[in-house]
């Protein structure tokens, strides 16, 4: 119980700084989740978008190697699917144990239902798509899987930024001695195609400054390792992640 509590205040705090005070429903529900599937939030177990909690496919993979799943086996609907408009159908098993009868999950994804962020990447977000529902049916996970979502009404269709200006976000300023850090971000920018201006919204939240200049040192390195942990794992959520900082468009009437 005690590793469970410290545990519960360290997503709390981490939770806070990253979107701000989280109301009592909010904070309740991250009690229980922390209690009962040890999710964290630094590990990008889990995510707050419009006031809502969401798990992603890294907290699912961690609640199954928790309960020493047995094997998840994935295989393509092909009748279903359609290449030429980039529509993928996947059918994931997921064996609690070696004896287990398996729990079945579907994913679909094409165009119309992707953030377009992920667009060309539609087969890798089915693929996905159906793990994360056979785990969250094999371990009674009430939670949508952020993966699981297609594009938020918070988000908005921007044209890709011009990476030639925006991939050296300054961090504490250019020639405060940080030069490595910030080719460090830059080719994690290149590397895994993020959209750096919303890079920089995300740290400078991470790091808990107005902007990321102004974040010390230690702080832009831990995001810095934050973020390329999370990007190897699971770069669909990150994406997911990194949209939710795009402004939202004026509607006119």
């Amino acid at each position: 119980m005690k590793k469970s509590g410290s545990t519960f205040r360290t997503n709390l705090r981490l939770a806070k700084k990253m979107w701000g005070e989280l109301s009592h429903i909010a904070v309740r529900a991250l009690k229980d989740l922390t209690d009962s599937h040890c999710l964290s939030v630094a590990g990008g177990d889990l995510q707050q978008l419009e006031g809502r909690w969401y798990v992603t496919h890294s907290g699912l993979l961690r609640i199954a190697r928790q309960n020493h799943c047995s094997a998840v086996r994935v295989h393509i609907v092909h009748n279903l699917c359609d290449p030429a408009t980039s529509r993928w159908v996947f059918k994931a098993t997921v064996y609690k144990s070696p004896r287990s009868r398996g729990f079945v999950g579907y994913g679909d994804a094409d165009p119309t239902n992707v953030s377009s962020m992920v667009h060309g990447a539609e087969m890798r977000v089915a693929e996905t798509r159906a793990v994360n529902r056979a785990l969250r049916k094999a371990y009674g996970i009430g939670l949508c899987s952020v993966e699981e979502l297609g594009s938020l009404p918070s988000r908005s269709e921007l044209p890709p930024p011009k990476q030639d200006r925006s991939c050296s976000p300054p961090v504490n300023g250019s020639g405060n001695g940080h030069p490595r850090l910030r080719d460090r971000l830059c080719l994690l920018i290149r590397k895994y195609r993020l959209d750096a201006a919303l890079v920089k919204l995300y740290a400078a939240e991470f790091c808990g400054t107005p902007v990321l200049r102004e974040a010390g040192r230690g702080q832009v390195e831990s995001f810095i390792t934050h973020l390329a942990d999370w990007a190897d794992r699971d770069r669909d959520g990150l994406l997911c992640k990194l949209n939710s900082y795009s402004p939202t468009p004026e509607v006119s009437a």
